[in-house]
């Protein structure tokens, strides 16, 4: 099959193909074989992961923590707090509230329905535990054990629970179950969330080029992908520790990045069938020239989501590989389905950019060539302005507080939120997340239990609760405050600085503070003392590849300085709403692992429009040798596909506020913050005013330095 590579005026001169441009020529030529090869994929694994199902499991442990040691204290010694639970809280404010005869009779009933339901190991009736009962006797809880942690519980299991439950509502009677294990079983899936984001994402790419066909391209290529990758992760789940709230994740970045690496490709191919090239040699330099890019910005987020394999923390790995091998399906998909679709709508699409080009009369990119320059003469103040807005923006981030959102923080509607507000009234607001104080080798927790409970800011505490074994004991200590505020975390370390060190020299035992509660505080720790060195290397390694690629000192340091500070202008409006309640919305800590994955997939993707940009002005600069022209030449070429990237970028990522879980809004408004400052305010307004500043000293690099750095062609023209 002959080729057009040497038609017209801009036949180029003989040379050796790249890689990319022989796989766009495969892809091209071969196109038939190319998309059934991807649709027989996809549906391969899609069924192949429907049929063996799914194994995601919430790791969460932290080995070396106070917290981890208590669980594995009460495992070791078969207590019964090793095991999940749920309670089953019921309020009566009538009569002689739930102590009523007629109450416990219907309580009773529903309590051996629940005993004899799958998972259900043991019930504990509140007219068994006179504690289960608050003062005014409208509110008792019964505690119903489960066969093991909440993540490994089945949600159908714990769902029927909660039915049985829901069956004593009426005639003045509440009835709700609470647990982390409930709030498992009623987390609702990411709703309107993905296919909002993917109409919002067609629309502007309709407007973008100006015909549906064109505008699907980038969208099927990015549907093939994050379809193949789910599967794919859903069968890795059952060889590795992959966390539930994993393909949401995915999802949402897959969608992105699939949408704009395709977009990238694609616009440069318009470009050369504007200059005169026949579909195929479209397709073959479109892949030469920003299908490098995009491989390059790939490896970038690769490389920077591994480095959250450097913070150590198991469900995080997980996510970080998942999302890492999405981005690399993504990246193949631009590369291979890509080219193929071209091949086969390729004649359609290069009518209608005729079509559209004649009825045109603007000349490319000439609004964006005027911004450049308008910015090149007041470059002080266009830097100025910007990063004091953006600065300005990110102080909140300086008091954020990591955490877990908890019942308090779910809809108001579900089981979990009313049992916890029913408990919060009954017992008070430290009810919901009660300390344990786990005792190994004590034979009298008579004095630690009323140490503990002298201690300023504890409400109550248990009598002890021994193991199976005997070996080891357990005393729930209420806080006066909620799970999530501060004086709880206060409290925490108080109790392991202050309270307990004494009486294990008193009692010759071992003395650990766990639960949930304290696990939050140990993991959000964690990810604090561990975030500098998470830092450091994806900076470094990101650092280092551009160095390679543009051969510059200062552009490596330029664009991680501006990528840190469009992420801290993120992780602070995700502060002023979801921890200080803008908007409305219901306060409480950020989600623990929510900064360090915003860092690994922001500055990632940061990157892409960075070297997208910095490429066809260092292209520019290779040419002509003059710095601001060579600044106005690659803003004017790349400023609009910038733009309608981002824009597709931050619809996608928007729409994930739609989505019913907390964590899943954070990311969305995180990511589109993130990318809408990164698009806007850095690639239009500093870069060009830094690197008209910068001038020639922007590609300088040492001599020595010079002889030893390999030399990688990102554009080849």
């Amino acid at each position: 099959m002959s080729t057009d590579t040497s038609t017209g005026p801009r036949a180029r001169p003989a040379r050796r193909s790249s890689v990319f441009e022989r796989l766009a020529a495969f892809s091209y030529r071969h196109r038939w074989r190319a998309l059934i090869l991807w649709v027989v994929l996809v549906a391969g694994i899609t069924g192949l992961s429907t049929a063996v199902g799914s194994a995601y499991h919430n790791d969460f442990s932290l080995p070396g923590t106070d917290s981890q040691a208590a669980q594995s204290v009460l495992e070791r010694h078969g207590a019964a707090q090793a095991d999940a639970s749920v309670q089953i809280v019921v309020e009566s404010e009538g009569g002689e509230g739930i102590r009523g005869s007629g109450v416990r009779d219907r309580v009773e009933e529903v309590l051996g329905t629940v005993e004899d339901l799958p998972s259900v190991t043991g019930v504990l009736s509140p007219y068994e535990d006179t504690s289960a009962v608050s003062r005014d006797g409208t509110v008792g809880y019964a505690t119903v054990t489960l066969d093991g942690a909440a993540e490994n519980v089945p949600k159908e299991h714990v769902a029927a629970i909660i039915d049985a439950a829901k069956s004593l509502d009426g005639d003045g009677i509440r009835a709700a179950v609470g647990g982390d294990a409930a709030r498992g079983a009623e987390e609702a899936g990411g709703g309107a969330a993905e296919g909002a984001g993917i109409l919002g994402a067609l629309v502007i790419l309709v407007f973008l080029f100006g015909s549906l066909v064109a505008a699907s391209l980038p969208v099927v290529t990015a549907l093939f992908a994050v379809g193949s990758s789910i599967g794919l992760i859903a069968l890795a789940s059952h060889f590795a520790n992959v966390a539930d709230f994993t393909p949401p994740i995915m999802m949402l970045v897959g969608l992105g990045v699939g949408i704009d690496y395709a977009l990238l490709i694609f616009s440069r191919y318009r470009s050369e069938l504007l200059r005169g090239a026949g579909p195929e040699q479209a397709t073959r330099s479109a892949l030469d020239a920003a299908g490098r890019t995009v491989f390059f910005a790939g490896c970038t987020v690769i490389i920077a989501l591994m480095g959250l394999v450097a913070l150590g923390l198991g469900s995080l790995q997980g996510v970080a590989l998942a999302v890492a091998l999405t981005v690399l399906v993504t990246m193949a998909a631009s590369l291979t389905l890509l080219p193929a679709l071209l091949g086969v709508f390729g004649a359609r699409i290069r009518r209608q950019v005729a079509k559209r080009a004649e009825k045109s009369q603007r000349v490319e990119g000439a609004a964006w060539r005027r911004w450049a320059t308008g910015v090149q003469r007041r470059p002080w103040t266009a830097l100025l302005v910007s990063v004091v807005a953006l600065g300005a923006l990110a102080a909140p981030a300086a008091g954020m507080r990591l955490g877990f959102a908890d019942a308090g923080n779910d809809a108001e509607t579900t089981s979990s939120r009313q049992a916890y507000d029913m408990l919060a009234d009954g017992f008070g607001p430290g009810f919901n997340g009660p300390l344990f104080v786990v005792s190994e080798g004590a034979a009298d927790l008579g004095p630690v239990r009323t140490a503990l409970a002298d201690t300023p800011g504890v409400a109550a505490v248990s009598a002890p609760i021994p193991s199976e074994d005997g070996e080891a004991g357990t005393l729930l200590v209420f806080p006066e405050s909620a799970p999530q505020d501060e004086a709880t975390s206060a409290l925490v370390k108080e109790l392991r600085g202050d309270v307990l060190p004494p009486l294990e020299d008193e009692t010759g035992a071992r003395l650990l503070v766990g639960g949930s509660t304290a696990a939050t505080e140990d993991f959000a720790s964690t990810v604090s003392d561990r975030m500098p060195l998470f830092v450091a290397i994806v900076v470094g390694l990101s650092a280092l590849l551009l160095l390679v690629v543009f051969r510059s000192v200062l552009i490596p340091l330029k664009a991680a300085l501006l990528n840190l500070v469009s992420i801290g202008a993120a992780l602070g409006a995700i502060t002023l709403v979801f921890q200080h309640g803008w908007f409305g919305v219901e306060p409480g800590p950020i989600e623990a692992f929510i900064p360090v994955m915003i860092f690994a997939i922001v500055f990632g993707l940061s990157m892409d429009y960075e070297v997208f940009l910095l490429s066809r002005i260092h292209e520019e600069w290779e040419r002509t040798k003059d710095p601001q022209a060579a600044v106005r030449e690659g803003l004017a070429a790349t400023g609009k596909v910038i733009t309608a990237a981002a824009a597709i970028m931050i619809v996608v990522f928007a729409a994930f506020m739609l989505s019913p879980d907390r964590m899943l809004q954070q990311f969305g408004l995180g990511l589109a913050v993130a990318i809408l400052l990164d698009a806007v305010v850095i690639r239009c307004l500093i870069v060009p005013a830094v690197m008209q500043l910068f001038g020639r000293r922007a590609w300088w690099l040492p001599v020595w330095l010079r002889r030893v750095l390999p030399r990688v062609e990102l554009e080849r023209r």
